[in-house]
């Protein structure tokens, strides 16, 4: 019974000597978490108008001082709205350290789109650290081409192996038409 205790209070140990060094990864069984992970997503369009031409799509996340792990990447999909068709070209995805109209220093991307999922999955070769505010720009060539309200759900992915994802919450769009100004 004593080596049950011991043996849970060493891996308690280990487990914040692990957590709370800098660049190491929590990892249980073999999956990556936050031992705080961001909880929301703010998001800046100001393009929002059908068709308009160049919209850059911004989604701001904050990552805890106490995270835990550096932020591995980004998984934003499409969940509602009426175009299932507009393109978002991966190339032309960047990133940069604070906020729309605010930026600093660029951030290294490896982006992929699926579009039949509608889900662009952004990944930091570099990942940035836990205390880092950072934006994600999507720019498709055009906004859809139906006016409607568009949701993406976005989720955060800690650095390292099989990601444990933390869902962020909704990034909401509307898309007007001409007649809506």
């Amino acid at each position: 019974m004593a080596a049950l205790k011991l043996s849970r209070w060493l891996r308690i140990g280990l487990l914040s000597v692990l957590t709370s060094s800098p660049g190491w990864t929590l990892e249980l069984n073999g999956q990556s978490f936050f031992t705080q992970p961001p909880w929301r997503v703010e998001f800046t369009n100001y393009d929002w108008y059908v068709d308009a031409g160049g919209p850059e799509y911004n989604f701001t996340v904050a990552l805890a001082e106490n995270a835990g792990v550096h932020l591995g990447g980004l998984v934003i999909t499409q969940t509602s709205g009426s175009d299932q068709t507009f393109w978002i070209d991966p190339k032309e995805t960047s990133a940069f350290f604070g906020r729309p109209r605010q930026e600093g220093e660029a951030i290294p991307v490896e982006a992929q789109f699926h579009e039949q999922k509608r889900s662009m999955r952004v990944d930091f070769p570099d990942p940035p650290p836990p205390g880092s505010t950072l934006t994600v720009v999507l720019r498709p060539p055009n906004n859809p081409s139906l006016n409607d309200l568009y949701l993406f759900a976005v989720e955060a992915l800690p650095a390292g192996p099989n990601p444990s994802a933390a869902p962020l919450g909704f990034a909401r769009m509307e898309i007007l038409d001409g007649w809506d100004r």
